[in-house]
């Protein structure tokens, strides 16, 4: 008997001591609390060239056509090579493919390759010059991007822009829902950057009759925007 009237005694408190805690729980529920966001814009001058040169080949079968691509990159590494510069020019290989060619009748009746070989930096002039003394590949696109150097530059003032328009804007919602201040709950920060896209086609056409007559390609950078957002929740007081 002693030990149900225990047992009835310690049911109790916990039914008490969970009541009182649901009640706790629903007193520390957040109030007035609002979801807001922000940017930080920064736009600068795209420090970074890359320019992809390319050659296909075909041929009756796949030893054939391997082999002549092989000669084209191989041809265009040694002069690209001659001229690279870590940072300023540095000389990579692309995708290289073999395919098989069909026929009418849906057999193979050959071979077509492609072979792509790309220079890429910050000294222009050095890419644009070896780009166009290689005969062996033709200019497939160009385009234009931000050094990670450049970026870390930027990235911190337009972090501070946003992380001021976020408090600004903060402060103005507080008050125009009545409040004299408000209290910081949660945030992110993310960035990204926006630039214009390439021309690939245009540029190509133009830098293929540049490299016959091996002289540099002509190019011009445009400007990239590195945005930060700022984003989370207030509560006002």
């Amino acid at each position: 008997m002693k030990n149900a009237m225990r047992l009835i005694a310690a049911s109790a408190l916990l039914v008490c001591a969970g009541a009182a805690f649901s009640q706790n729980s629903q007193a520390v529920e957040p109030r007035n609390v609002v979801q807001l966001s922000a940017s930080g814009t920064v736009e600068v001058q795209q420090d970074l060239l890359v320019l992809a040169l390319s050659t296909s080949k075909e041929g009756a079968d796949a030893a054939t056509t391997q082999a002549q691509l092989k000669q084209a990159l191989d041809a265009a590494l040694t002069e690209a090579k001659r001229n690279a510069q870590p940072g300023q020019m540095d000389v990579r290989t692309g995708p290289f493919g073999l395919y098989p060619r069909y026929g009418k009748d849906g057999k193979i009746n050959g071979w077509q390759g492609r072979a792509e070989l790309v220079l890429e930096g910050r000294d222009f002039a050095r890419i644009t010059s070896t780009a166009g003394k290689i005969q062996t590949m033709a200019i497939s696109q160009v385009g234009f991007a931000l050094s990670r150097e450049a970026r870390a530059r930027v990235e911190g003032e337009a972090q501070t822009l946003a992380i001021e328009q976020f408090k600004a804007r903060a402060a103005e919602l507080s008050r125009g829902f009545g409040f004299a201040n408000y209290s910081l709950r949660e945030v992110s920060v993310n960035s990204n950057e926006m630039s214009p896209g390439p021309r690939p086609r245009a540029m190509a056409m133009e830098a293929k009759s540049a490299a016959f007559a091996d002289a540099p390609v002509p190019v011009e950078a445009g400007k990239a925007q590195v945005v930060v957002n700022v984003s989370g929740s207030v509560q006002m007081r």
